[in-house]
């Protein structure tokens, strides 16, 4: 084996969305080295025990190097480029055609479009569902934050305008439903807490029904039943009103819809709901007196109350917390931020022609990907597009998502490994990984000011797999939807010539076709680009696009006079040539109001102020069939998103225990280290137990980032941890957003039988195995 080299090169985590920078040396293929990046402007250095175990990321045993196409005995077999991108192409074409002649919208559904730091692909991918003539989206946003994008639509006016915190700034702390302590979701997460923690002038309130390590370190812990998030929060809200709390000033200046607001929140019983709570009143007025003390009070929230019992409801109630008070548009308070390409649309009111469910931010509900498919509705899904995403294993219902991935007329994915949904598709598509070409994120959720950083490749790709624009670029060319050769080269050589004229050159070639735009982008500028960077060409457009729409805070975080066409150049170049990243906005906190798409914050929401009203704590009491709560999805110190498959990655949790309070899963007949059935309406699982006393009684846990199947070493396959949502119900979701809810699966537990132990234990023996024998730098 060849020695680690000794050079230091600049990348960025992917293993959640605040994507800090790093510093990696690397040895063959391998990741051999990782230290945070003290020259990246955001995270100056901060780095998490998860980023350590990065190198499993790309490089394991699992990985693709050829097309695949599947056989007529369900089988897979090799196939070159060009003819799976014929042969897909004209499956395309095919269906476009019988859309066209039956007058129906497209009936291609796009799933994925980039993981937690994989977002480069997403535009290509866009483009072919908008040449498809569909818009059926839908992705993991659309099952964690479409009703949060809901309530900023009709509060905010864009379904794009998205808040930021103020934590370092702030005086008190909300955290509402999460455990930044390891799930972070703010910058240097666990220094920002520890602050707090540390200044007797600061403060922190934690509502979870579990006692967190973010709770441990609280002043105040309110720990509510699950489920009853959107009681509590009312209950919070009806006393600040009836204390006078509100902001008067504030309120009267920036909003609407005060009076409506007040006069539901004055019908609401809070005793009886903080009760169904099961709280006492003595700590939730507690919260109150801290909460009306604060100078500036921030609120974080995050899936606890967005995959929970009445989602959307809790996400307007959260607002609310915090516009009430005026704790918004200063700093140490809530805030919008920019973008410099939203990661998300807006939606004006349309809905699904199968299922009734509004699109969001241009996205469906990811728990109606199945619906979408296995239906005799006329305009049902008849292809689906993967691309860097597994909903087989993490949408609701992985049996029916499986069901619509064979079902469908035609299956694609495109990505790393032989992932669960790539085994039911009809071609796979490799992809180069993360580390192997140009990348980036657009989880830029910062203010006042806002980083973009872009990831230089630290390897070759692995032979016989493409980076995705490639992928797509090709794709086009055999759908016949690019110009021919002879206009692309001469729009090439405006690129090289006269880049700022680009677009104007390309608008003719453009028109009727908009979508076309990033391949044309990459297949003119993208060869102009140093470095090989030719797949971050569609960034010159968002550049652009962010000169035009806030040239001042554009300036002012680049330090130049620069305007107009030149000052888009100017940040393109910037970013390109950024390794670290860069600040590319600037706001002072008044500015935050050119972030509102309204003239004032619309207070009052009728549907969700009905939904308020018809709140009913008899209706929503624990069924004694399944008596637990279960958390579907934890987030644990070496748990992440599925793009780390090898088990070998974690140094702790390696089976993806349940975990329960010791008391409670003896009152089952299980002890600590038991094979568990974990039971609830749509299937059941086992799993090993293992006892936690910060779980809140009845309350359970399975982490979610488990139930991969991989190579055993063997010539075959195991499972490693559970599969979680072979036991989630997709129609247990939010009624506005289908949100599915994740955080309170009302489940039963018992001992798992003879048969269900012996396999359970023959599996995590294979799994142990493969742990032992993993070599290699950064896989001790």
């Amino acid at each position: 084996m060849s020695e680690p080299t000794s050079e230091w090169h600049k990348t960025a985590c992917s293993l959640c969305y605040l994507n800090c920078g790093l510093e990696v040396q690397v040895d063959g293929r391998a990741i051999s080295r990782i230290r945070g990046d003290k020259a990246h402007p955001r995270s100056a250095g901060y780095l998490c025990q998860k980023a350590q175990r990065l190198t499993w990321y790309g490089n394991h045993d699992d990985r693709l190097t050829s097309p695949l196409r599947r056989t007529a005995d369900g089988d897979y077999e090799e196939i070159d480029w060009d003819t799976a991108l014929r042969e897909i192409a004209a499956r395309l074409v095919a269906v476009r055609a019988e859309d066209a002649a039956q007058g129906r919208p497209g009936s291609m559904l796009y799933a994925g479009g980039g993981g937690q730091g994989n977002h480069s692909g997403g535009g290509y991918g866009k483009a072919l569902l908008t040449w498809m003539r569909s818009t059926r989206y839908v992705n993991a946003l659309s099952q964690e934050k479409t009703g949060d994008f809901w309530v900023n639509g009709a509060m905010f006016g864009s379904q794009t305008c998205h808040t930021a915190e103020g934590v370092e700034e702030c005086d008190l702390l909300v955290v509402l439903g999460c455990n930044p302590w390891l799930a972070h979701g703010f910058s240097n997460a666990r220094h920002a807490l520890n602050e707090i923690k540390n200044d007797p002038a600061r403060r922190m309130i934690v509502i979870d029904p579990r006692r967190t390590e973010t709770a441990e370190i609280a002043e105040l812990h309110l720990p509510l039943r699950p489920g009853t998030d959107a009681y509590l929060l009312a209950a919070i809200l009806a006393i600040i009103v009836e204390r006078g709390g509100q902001d008067t000033a504030f309120l009267a200046a920036r909003t609407e819809g005060l009076d409506e607001v007040v006069t539901a929140l004055a019908t609401v019983p809070v005793d009886a709901w903080i009760a169904h709570a099961e709280l006492q009143r003595a700590d939730v007025e507690q919260a109150v007196d801290m909460i009306l003390a604060a100078r500036a009070m921030t609120v974080r929230v995050e899936l606890g109350i967005q995959q929970g019992r009445h989602s959307t409801l809790n996400s307007y109630l959260e607002k609310l917390l915090y516009l009430l008070t005026g704790n918004f548009g200063r700093e140490g308070t809530n805030n919008l931020h920019s973008w410099l390409l939203p990661l998300w649309g807006n939606s004006r009111g349309e809905r699904s022609d199968v299922t009734g469910f509004p699109y969001i931010g241009g996205l469906l509900p990811s728990s109606t990907m199945a619906e979408e498919v296995l239906t005799d509705h006329p305009n049902r899904a008849r292809v689906v597009w993967v691309e860097s995403a597994n909903p087989a294993n993490t949408y609701a219902n992985s049996a029916d998502v499986e069901r619509a991935l064979r079902e469908c007329e035609l299956s694609v994915v495109v990505d790393v490994a032989f992932t669960e949904t790539a085994a039911q598709a009809d071609y796979v598509l490799p992809a180069a990984s993360q580390h192997e070409k140009w990348e980036f994120t657009l989880f830029d959720f910062e203010f006042p000011t806002n980083y973009f950083q872009i990831r230089r490749p630290l390897f070759e790709p692995l032979p016989g797999t493409l980076v995705e624009a490639e992928i797509y670029a090709r794709l086009f060319e055999e759908l016949g939807a690019l110009p021919d050769e002879a206009t692309i080269a001469a729009l090439a050589e405006v690129a090289r010539t006269d880049r700022p004229n680009l677009m104007r050159a390309a608008m003719p070639l453009l028109k009727g076709s908009p979508e076309l735009a990033p391949v044309l982008l990459y297949r003119t500028l993208g060869p102009t680009l140093p470095g090989g960077a030719a797949s971050m060409a569609p960034l010159w457009a968002a550049c652009h696009r962010a000169a035009a729409t806030m040239a001042v805070p554009v300036q002012r975080a680049l330090g130049t006079d620069a305007a107009g066409g030149a000052l888009g150049e100017v940040l393109f170049d910037r970013i390109i040539a950024s390794d670290s990243g860069t600040a590319f906005s600037t706001h002072t906190y008044d500015e935050v109001w050119d972030l509102v798409r309204r003239d004032r914050v619309q207070l009052a929401v009728p549907e969700l102020l009905a939904w308020l009203a018809a709140l009913d704590p008899a209706a929503e009491q624990p069924d004694p069939d399944y008596p637990f709560s279960l958390i579907n999805g934890q987030r644990r110190a070496h748990n992440a998103n599925q793009i780390l498959r090898p088990p070998a990655w974690r140094r702790t949790d390696p089976e993806g225990a349940l975990r329960a309070r010791a008391a409670d899963l003896l009152a089952v007949g299980v002890e600590p280290g038991d094979w568990t059935a974990v039971i609830t309406t749509a299937g059941r699982i086992v799993v090993r137990a293992e006892a936690d006393e910060s779980m809140r009684p009845m309350q359970a846990a399975l982490p979610h980032g488990f139930g991969m199947s991989v190579p055993d070493g063997r010539g075959g396959r195991v499972t490693n941890g559970p599969r979680i949502n072979m036991i989630t119900d997709a129609t247990d979701r939010d009624p506005i957003a289908g949100t599915p809810h994740h955080k309170d699966i009302p489940v039963r537990l018992e001992r798992a039988t003879a048969g269900e132990r012996d396999a359970a234990e023959s599996a995590s023996a294979r799994v142990r195995e493969l742990v032992l024998t993993a070599v290699g730098p950064g896989r001790r």
